[in-house]
């Protein structure tokens, strides 16, 4: 799996194309795609940022083990929580400014303890490496929902 850095630089190639839309892959356009997986690694970073690493504990979660085994989140099962829904207007320029603050949230993963944690909705309680996993595997999964838009 790419790290997440090699993704955002992969995505911010992409925002030229964030008008590009095509309902039989997503009823959202490219720049829709792109702003919330910003949106996901930002608040998901913020959380964790304010987490108390004492109150993390593992439990296992069917729906987590099987998207982490593959790699692969499943489309069109889940809708996105309302606080990651991205806002319908947006440019190329804000996109890019979206990417930089998401690379910036990267860049402070490495100051987090372990068990710095955030609670998924589906995936319950995700530690540093469980979080840096899902947030991979989000963006690699919004980033082929873009390719196949374009491609289309």
């Amino acid at each position: 799996m790419k790290s997440l850095q090699v993704l955002l630089n992969e995505l911010e190639k992409k925002t030229s194309n964030y008008r590009k839309e095509n309902n039989t892959i997503s009823t959202a356009p490219i720049g829709w795609h792109i702003a919330h997986i910003t949106l996901v690694i930002v608040k998901i970073i913020e959380q964790l940022e304010t987490s108390d690493p004492s109150t993390y504990k593992w439990k296992f979660n069917k729906k987590r083990f099987l998207v982490f085994a593959l790699k692969k989140i499943p489309r069109g099962i889940a809708k996105a929580p309302k606080a990651v829904q991205a806002e319908d207007v947006f440019n190329e320029e804000k996109l890019i400014l979206f990417i930089e603050k998401a690379r910036l949230k990267v860049e402070l993963l490495n100051q987090l303890k372990p068990s710095h944690n955030f609670e998924h909705p589906y995936f319950g309680s995700l530690n540093l490496k469980g979080t840096k996993n899902f947030l991979e595997i989000h963006t690699n999964h919004h980033i082929k929902i873009i390719n196949d838009i374009s491609n289309k």
